[in-house]
């Protein structure tokens, strides 16, 4: 099991952070290697992505999700991934986002890419290139405020 965690501060406001996070299909924008992410429901998501030349499609689940502050996911058939995204008030205008990741790479290519912490910084270079793409906007593209509750919560 391989786990990554990064994080950047955003000179935003933590609502409109969260928000545009909420925009999946975004995603692909920002993203290195996302070619597509399809909501299918409030909690189901369809992604396409390209790891070391290597072209992967699973379906997550949102485990979890609080506005503002944390949206926890979990792949739902076979592939080994996981991860949290929490949002931090810095103040008015500044929010930290917060990534953890764990995932088992598949085949030669990921593992390799794993090895060599290709993955890590494509995580990086992510979180960046999403923090550039809200602070240009200022503005999210959408929002979604609803709440799934984690396994167990009443």
């Amino acid at each position: 099991m391989t786990e990554v965690q990064e994080h950047v501060d955003v000179h935003c406001p933590v609502r409109t952070v969260y928000d545009q996070y909420t925009q999946f299909e975004t995603f692909p924008q920002f993203m290195s290697g996302v070619e597509r992410v399809d909501q299918l429901d409030d909690r189901t998501l369809h992604w396409v992505i390209q790891i070391g030349g290597a072209r992967r499609e699973f379906d997550a689940k949102i485990t979890e999700q609080i506005p503002d502050k944390r949206i926890a996911w979990k792949a739902i058939d076979g592939k080994t991934q996981s991860g949290v995204v929490t949002f931090h008030r810095l103040d008015d205008d500044m929010t930290r986002v917060n990534l953890q990741m764990a995932y088992d790479p598949e085949g030669l290519a990921e593992n390799a890419a794993s090895a060599l912490g290709v993955i890590e910084a494509r995580v990086k270079e992510d979180l960046e290139r999403f923090k550039s793409f809200i602070e240009k906007r200022g503005a999210e593209t959408g929002a979604w405020r609803g709440r799934v509750k984690a396994p167990g919560e009443r």
